[in-house]
């Protein structure tokens, strides 16, 4: 069997705006085809560490590959192109257009593709994700989940190779989330390396083989799932819960 390839290979990167330093040193590896989740509380730099993988923001100090490429200098384009795909928190459409063509952009600059294919690639995606029956749809009119949804299409017509997922699931009712689940399962399956922050922790636990943790900024637990989730730091730190005394 042929070892996998390294996805994604971050290194002691760190970001800080004046004295405000938001990541700190922060080192993860990711394997082609797996699922890292990534918790942690509010402010602890979760999103601040997305911008830094995808080029949205530059590190003050720290690496980023993708198979093997030092991608740290390059451009949020140029590391679009070369497969990280993203979607946002807060879905961000151009609401102004219709479903189809809010994904046809997507596929039209995300990568370097002629419009034919550009046109065939958004009409997968919105299968894919079970928007082609509002594909003529303005964005604007979408309900929550569909706008998630076409979050999800948008980030998946650029072919992405490792797609990164910021909070899809908040906000969603537990059938949309089952959903939202069983979609995000089927991107995983397909072969796609998936990183995703997440507060809805029984999706991310459907989902996702290890789970790294963020505190201001610092990553300070990284493991499997059920190891994580009975961390008495975890539990103290993300879940707000006090460690049990030791009997004395």
């Amino acid at each position: 069997m042929s070892q996998r390839k390294i996805a994604l290979d971050v290194q002691d990167l760190s970001k800080s705006y004046g004295a405000l330093q938001v990541t700190k040193h922060v080192s993860l590896r990711l394997h082609e085809g797996d699922a890292l989740g990534i918790i942690g509380p509010n402010g602890a730099g979760k999103t601040t560490l997305f911008n830094l993988i995808t080029g949205a923001v530059r590190p003050n100090g720290g690496t980023v590959h993708f198979f093997d490429q030092n991608v740290t200098a390059m451009q949020a384009r140029q590391r679009c192109h070369l497969g990280i795909g993203r979607s946002f928190q807060v879905p961000q459409p151009f609401s102004g257009l219709t479903t189809f063509e809010n994904v046809l952009v997507a596929a039209c600059f995300g990568q370097r593709i002629s419009q034919t294919s550009a046109r065939e690639t958004a009409r997968l995606a919105l299968e894919q994700t079970g928007l082609a029956h509002l594909a003529k749809d303005k964005a604007g009119s979408l309900t929550l989940l569909n706008r998630k949804r076409l979050e999800l299409a948008r980030a998946i017509a650029t072919r992405p190779r490792m797609l990164l997922l910021d909070e899809i699931a908040g906000g969603l009712t537990e059938a949309e989330c089952h959903d939202l689940i069983t979609l995000i399962l089927n991107i995983k399956e397909s072969g796609v390396t998936i990183v995703w922050i997440e507060h809805v922790l029984h999706a991310l636990l459907s989902v996702v083989d290890r789970i790294a943790v963020l505190d201001f900024g610092e990553l300070i637990a990284e493991g499997e799932p059920d190891t994580i989730m009975k961390s008495p730091e975890v539990s103290s730190i993300y879940l707000g819960l006090e460690p049990e005394s030791a009997d004395v």
